[in-house]
């Protein structure tokens, strides 16, 4: 009497959303209490997904690159490599959290370039095959998603032009400050120095 049929949960709610829960739940070499209700957060990731599709701009009415779209192709490619080194080591439900984050940032801007689209089936490919192998078609693509060639992400494109520099004073945190990733370590120093918390 202790066992979940998976067919039930997959006519309920689909073979997508269950495979996808099943390797959310947590790390594959833990133990994870079983919870019906984590199978309704998967839904309404996979939902907002597939509405993605109408946030694509027209060739007709296409977008220019704002800062929005640099943000998004920078969250892009730390998401490739995210996604790609958890599959590596079997962190799956880590992954699938970088999807999260990067579907709720596509949907905060507002629109999506069919490019990072594609690349965003692509690593969901894994976690929901059958959405993604049809959202795959409905872009255009002629062939399946699982035989297109796994996206690489770039350093360059990856890369943070701000970092959180955090300011201790004897080992205690007392403030932080937004500053240029490509601080020196002098800038940092008289920025810190700077601070009124740390000057206290």
């Amino acid at each position: 009497g202790n066992v979940v049929n998976p067919e039930d949960l997959v006519a309920a709610h689909g073979a997508d959303v269950f495979r996808t829960y099943e390797m959310f739940m947590g790390p594959f070499d833990q133990a994870v209490e079983w919870d019906p209700k984590g199978l309704i957060g998967v839904q309404r990731f996979l939902q907002k997904v597939w509405a993605l599709q109408s946030a694509i701009p027209s060739p007709q009415r296409g977008r220019g690159q704002g800062e929005g779209d640099k943000n998004l192709t920078r969250l892009l490619h730390q998401t490739i490599r995210k996604v790609t080194e958890d599959i590596e080591s079997m962190r799956f439900n880590t992954a699938i959290s970088a999807l999260m984050q990067f579907s709720n940032e596509m949907q905060k801007a507002g629109g999506v370039a069919p490019e990072n689209f594609k690349v965003f089936l692509q690593l969901l490919s894994p976690f929901a095959p059958h959405m993604a192998e049809e959202l795959w078609a409905t872009q255009g693509e002629k062939g399946n998603v699982t035989h297109a060639a796994w996206p690489v992400f770039d350093p360059e494109l990856a890369r943070e032009e701000k970092i959180e520099l955090v300011l201790q004073v004897n080992g205690k945190v007392r403030d932080t400050c937004r500053v240029s990733a490509s601080i020196s370590e002098e800038d940092a120093k008289e920025k810190a120095l700077a601070s009124e918390k740390i000057q206290k």
